[in-house]
This record gives structure tokens, sequence and C-alpha cells, in this order.
């Protein structure tokens, strides 16, 4: 009797209220992953309480038929929730995105020359700037949010979080065809930065913890970050406009 009852619970649906209280780890451990890169202004329990509201439409909105598990579904809309309550700060100055716009294009015309991914060195020279001031704006690139993965302009929402609204065969069809060319960007990045992308996000250490592991300071983690990050944003920026029409 005791297996088909627990063959029968195992088969249950969780509630609402289940799928949120099992997930509260997940609010706070993107919460202080995303604070580890934010100025000290931005206060953490905003983030908790934005990701808070983002698991709760999460959980109201999964469809355990879609392929995803709710802990992959959940954490693109608590992610995506934290960083529309940054937007609405407004705390990035604008002349960083357009810093940000300047170095994926900048490098974008030297990997299309010279058919070679673009080092640190071409892509100053190539905007007129010193190394360092170069290096200066791919950390102020990594510290801000809208600029990574999660965005792709000041004003754009994240690509995953606008995909994520819409439920339909065509949006599930560019999520897909977006994940999978995300996974072969990052693929493609050099393997140093290659390497802090996996750390990072995927093992989800911060900067310092990163650079104990490269045996680099945590300034250089934060330049190898923003410079993949920006490689990303120019070899993906084609997905913007997909996603518009999602």
């Amino acid at each position: 009797m005791n297996a088909v009852v627990e063959a029968y619970r195992a088969q249950q649906v969780p509630t609402l209220q289940e799928l949120i209280t099992a997930h509260q780890p997940l609010v706070r451990r993107i919460a202080y992953h995303l604070l580890a890169r934010l100025p000290s202004s931005v206060e953490v329990d905003d983030l908790l309480q934005a990701g808070q509201l983002g698991l709760i439409e999460a959980a109201q909105h999964f469809r355990s038929d879609a392929g995803a598990s709710f802990a992959t579904f959940a954490g693109i809309r608590i992610r995506g929730a934290m960083l529309d309550e940054l937007r609405k700060g407004d705390w990035v100055p604008r002349s960083v995105h357009r810093r940000a716009r300047e170095l994926a294009d900048a490098m974008r015309r030297v990997e299309a020359r010279t058919g070679q991914e673009a080092a640190d060195a071409d892509i100053a020279k190539e905007l007129g700037i010193s190394l360092g001031e170069y290096h200066q704006h791919v950390e102020d690139a990594a510290r801000a949010p809208l600029l990574s993965l999660d965005g792709a302009a000041e004003t754009d929402p994240s690509i995953l979080e606008r995909l994520a609204h819409h439920d339909s065969p065509e949006s599930d069809l560019l999520r897909d065809d977006f994940k999978q060319a995300l996974a072969r960007g990052i693929d493609q990045l050099p393997e140093r930065e290659k390497l802090v992308m996996s750390l990072y996000y995927q093992d989800e250490l911060n900067l310092r913890e990163v650079g104990v592991v490269l045996g680099v300071s945590e300034s250089r983690v934060c330049q190898l970050h923003g410079q993949a990050l920006v490689r990303l944003r120019a070899r993906l920026s084609d997905w913007t406009h997909l996603s518009e029409a999602a």
C-alpha cells in the first residue's frame, strides 16, 4: 500500500504555493549573484522583492509539457524581473550603453577584416583609444547587467525574457534557436573567456573566486568577462531584431 501511495504522490503536480516555497533559494541565489557586479547603491532587498514577483509569475505561467524544467523557466523570469527593476532605477549611464555598442561594432569590423578573433589590443586600436581605456570600458560593460546576456540594449528586455512571455510554436522555436546560437557563441569564445563564462554562470562563482581559480586579479576577471559579453553581443546582434517579432 505504501508503494502505491508513494507512486500516486510522485505523479501529482505541485501546487502554486509549493512551487513558490520550494524555489525561494533560487531567488536569493540569483539576487546575490547579480549583486556581486552591481554598484553599492543597489539594495539586495529590491532585487529579492522583484525576484519574488518573477517567481510568482513563473509559477502562474509554467507549463510542464513545454520541455524545460520549472527551475530553468523560473530562473529566466526571476532574473528578468530583477533586471526590469534595475532598468526602472536607470543607474547605468547612457555613455556605458553607447560605449558597449561601439566596442561590439569595432570587434565586428576587426574580425570581418582579419577573419580572426579580435584581441583587446586590436579593438583598442580600432577605436583609437589606449589599452587601459579599453579595459575600463569592458569592465563597465561587465558590471552593467543590461549589457550582458540578459539584455541587448538599454531599452531592450532580455531576449530570453521576451521570448519567455510568448507561448506559441513560433516563440518556442525562436527560444530554442537562440539558446543553441548562444551555446555555439560561448563555445567559440577564446578559451580563457569561455572558462570565465563557465565558472561565473554555470558554476556560479563570483568574480573574486573565478580569479582565484585562474590565478589572476578580480579586475582582470572582470575585463575578461566584459570582453566575452561584448564578443557575444557582436556575434548575436541579429537576435535583438528577431526576438521583437516573437
